[in-house]
């Protein structure tokens, strides 16, 4: 496979997003499928309320289309199980989120599912990936980056996926709080992982299914950057979460997931550091979590915030495929 077809799999996603948005957004809105803002959430927000959200839909049909044409254009013999793996996560888990925005833009009920129906849900996509990966006789060592030393978890690998997926999904849909956001550091994170699949192992398949990812979410990007013109909802958030996980498993980067995801990782951890620190002591380390929230409290634009989280999700993607190309 040569640069130009995960070239070609980057433009394809993008016109599809692209040409998608102009007939859905009208859509969303005459459905009045808009936005609820939480009070309690910083008050520059509230003038987004109505604002069309589930665009999520969108990205996950762009990216099952275009994965679909570009490796049987590359490889008309079969498509791997991989694929049907990753088309199977993004879409489970989207299908989660699109419950979960239904329930709150349709249905008036503001926290849509309830947290237990949502890991259940989530629970089970992970079982059903786990067995499939077992069926194919997938080896359940984690290896630690910039070394040759692999770890052999046999049945504790099935605890390592649920929590990636599970962990992973609900990291990604706390990241989605400002206008393209997630949609600027998911893009960064699913490049990085596109080309350590491509370069590194190399997984071609994995590969075109990342940057289909990536194309998705710039074309989305046209329409999500400030003022957004529509949210991607729990639809996109935790299905690029399970998505960039199950990713990070079929490529042995289970570890690396959490160095290229740093900014996945750093917005969990404030939300729990808040939470406890609350609990234990009354008081909040942070003006309000997750931490993007924090620095709009502190002043700055929301564009500001975005943007300097993009930056630091790229020094995060490049320090992730420099310890597992040039160190191992």
């Amino acid at each position: 496979m040569n640069i130009t077809v995960l070239i070609l799999t980057i433009a394809i996603a993008f016109l599809i997003t692209v040409l998608l948005s102009p007939i859905l957004i009208p859509f969303l809105r005459r459905l009045k499928f808009g936005q609820s803002i939480r009070e309690e959430g910083p008050k520059s927000h509230q003038k987004k309320t109505g604002t069309p959200t589930m665009g999520g839909i969108m990205i996950v049909i762009s990216v099952i289309i275009t994965s679909l044409i570009m490796i049987n254009k590359t490889n008309a013999e079969q498509i791997g199980y991989e694929i049907w793996l990753l088309i199977f996560v993004i879409l489970g888990y989207g299908i989660i989120g699109f419950l979960d925005d239904f329930i709150k833009v349709a249905m008036k009920r503001n926290l849509g599912l309830t947290s237990k129906q949502k890991l259940l849900g989530q629970l089970i996509i992970a079982l059903v990936f786990y067995f499939i990966l077992r069926a194919n006789d997938f080896p359940t060592y984690i290896q630690i980056p910039g070394t040759n030393i692999q770890w052999e978890l046999g049945w504790g690998y099935a605890f390592l996926i649920i929590f990636m997926l599970v962990g992973s999904s609900n990291a990604v849909n706390l990241t989605d709080g400002l206008d393209g956001l997630l949609a600027g550091t998911a893009a960064i994170a699913f490049g990085a992982f596109g080309i350590l699949a491509w370069y590194g192992f190399p997984q071609h398949e994995v590969a075109v299914f990342s940057l289909a990812v990536v194309g998705a979410l710039l074309g989305f990007l046209v329409f999500n950057a400030h003022p957004a013109k529509v949210f991607m909802g729990d639809t996109g958030s935790l299905a690029l979460g399970g998505a960039i996980a199950a990713i990070a498993i079929l490529t042995k980067l289970e570890i690396i997931l959490v160095i290229i995801g740093g900014v996945f990782v750093i917005e969990t951890l404030s939300v729990i550091i808040q939470v406890i620190s609350f609990k234990t002591t009354g008081k909040r380390v942070f003006k309000m979590s997750p931490l993007h929230h924090h620095y709009e409290l502190l002043g700055w634009s929301e564009w500001r915030v975005v943007t300097t989280f993009w930056l630091i999700g790229l020094i995060f993607a490049a320090l992730g495929i420099y310890i597992e190309v040039w160190l191992t």
